[in-house]
């Protein structure tokens, strides 16, 4: 298959007063068109430092993101990023915030209204158009912003932590929301996860970071599709996968 984006010997140091912190260093990682690849690790393993990164949103101190095989000099519209906090404009209703991505690049304004109409309904926020984000709940703000990055069209999704905030149950909403999205669509997707079971239930693919940046296991997952919470616990493969990312995690070194 075709990799979409290529991670080349990345290294991330950040410089606080006379010291040198290293969050990420020597990660190398490809990423295959069409795949929706979840990135497992502990907190301060550098997942989002990483993000960061293949967004373009920050250089790396050494090494390179590649975009099909071409350089990451910033961040670019063919990849989009939802990142762990709330970022819509809170003087903009649902459907500006939605429009935002196409304002900037100069799309005529029916065509951007038609795009955000059909974008809130596929996310499943019909009605809460002219919604300020203070008037919504955060479930429906995750969809929101979920409607604003594919308004630009982006081929790869980066996804950090998204439903981290959420309750159990509107996380699992969410995330059968989000696969229902991507499945046929035929973008790539990157999801950050501290979640053995969301990484479980979402990804095709699921690499787990050891402290800065190390990948401690890199794995295809073969659960079929559809996966349905309650049934894969009970699953013999899932058990024993669940038991494998869970040692994978307590590797450190």
């Amino acid at each position: 298959m075709t990799t979409v984006l290529e991670i080349r010997d990345l290294s991330k140091q950040f410089v606080k007063g006379d010291l040198g912190i290293v969050a990420l260093r020597d990660l190398s990682l490809e990423i295959e068109e069409g795949a929706f690849v979840t990135v497992l690790g502990r907190s301060g393993c550098g997942k989002s430092t990483m993000l960061n990164m293949m967004s373009g949103l920050i250089p790396p101190s050494s090494g390179e993101v590649r975009f099909r095989d071409q350089k990451m000099a910033g961040p670019r519209t063919e990849v989009g990023y939802l990142t762990q906090s709330d970022t819509l404009m809170p003087w903009r209703d649902v459907s500006r915030n939605v429009e935002m991505p196409m304002e900037i690049r100069g799309v005529p304004a029916k065509e951007r209204r038609e795009r955000a109409t059909d974008l809130i309904r596929r996310v499943g926020l019909t009605g809460f158009e002219r919604h300020y984000p203070r008037e919504l709940s955060g479930g429906m703000r995750r969809r929101a912003s979920l409607a604003r990055m594919l308004a630009s069209g982006p081929e790869v999704l980066l996804l950090d932590e998204p439903f981290g905030a959420l309750d159990a149950q509107l996380r699992s909403v969410l995330q059968a929301e989000l696969l229902r999205l991507w499945q046929g669509s035929g973008e790539t997707v990157v999801f950050v996860t501290h979640d053995i079971e969301e990484a479980l239930l979402l990804g095709d693919r699921i690499v787990v970071l050891g402290r800065i940046g190390r990948v401690v296991l890199d794995r295809e997952i073969d659960l079929r599709r559809p996966r349905d919470a309650d049934e894969l616990r009970v699953d013999a493969h899932f058990v024993a996968l669940h038991k494998e990312m869970t040692e994978a995690l307590r590797e450190v070194r």
